[in-house]
């Protein structure tokens, strides 16, 4: 039977939303109220379908994370567009079995650790803006490389990479701090991807065309 346990505590609300969403949630209620006020039915309507859209893409909900100690969790929740092994890793000097996650507007956009250890370093690259699921936006596209010391001593990579409308990465952890599989740990606002960057014996778990969710679906074991 598979064991699950929690990163976090469990929320508080029936709707978790991430913090990040706050000023742009306020913003469109200020708005909608504005519209109310003023007796202007259709803009009121228009806004308040706006701010449950808004509300809805930064939705946060709580996720069961598995214990195997060999797994490697997907980092974001979306579609599995690359999953193969390739020599070619801009972040760590070695083959690597590189995955590759699409979320579009409609997932989850919280982000997670895809296996516990120490964040050896942040590397952050300021880009373009092409559409994630093309494969020249893990090169091109502005991003974020977070390099993790794994627990079993190998090294990891997991890239939050900025899409055509997305124009905010964000990321909560740094260089020397302790994570743990499943942490929560960014978010990229509004349409992105996620490439990862695993050590070339690792045994994959899914294929291209799966859909896959952030911190509860394995996307493969260590080759261990």
């Amino acid at each position: 039977m598979n064991r699950f346990s929690r990163s976090e505590p469990p929320s508080k609300t029936a709707f978790p939303v991430s913090r990040a969403g706050f000023p742009f949630i306020y913003v469109s209620v200020f708005i909608t109220a504005v519209f109310a006020l003023l007796g202007l039915t259709v803009p009121a309507l228009a806004a308040l379908t706006a701010t449950l859209c808004i509300c809805g893409f930064f939705r946060d909900p709580d996720r069961l994370i598995p214990v195997a100690e060999n797994a490697f969790v997907s980092p974001a929740d979306g579609k599995v567009v690359f999953a193969q092994q390739t020599e070619d890793n801009p972040f760590i000097d070695s083959p690597c079995m590189k995955i590759s996650v699409f979320m579009s507007v409609f997932n989850v956009h919280v982000n997670r650790v895809p296996c516990s250890g120490t964040v050896r370093e942040v590397r952050y690259h300021p880009g373009k803006f092409f559409s994630a699921n093309l494969d020249k936006a893990s090169a091109e596209n502005e991003h974020n490389a977070l390099i993790l010391d794994a627990e079993d001593g190998k090294q990891i990579c997991f890239v939050q990479i900025a899409g055509l409308i997305a124009r905010r990465i964000i990321c909560d952890i740094q260089a020397g701090d302790k994570v743990i599989r499943g942490q929560k740990f960014g978010l990229i606002c509004f349409g992105s991807r996620l490439d990862i960057y695993l050590p070339a014996d690792s045994r994959l778990n899914i294929r291209v065309g799966d859909t896959v969710r952030a911190g509860t679906s394995v996307l493969a074991f260590s080759g261990e």
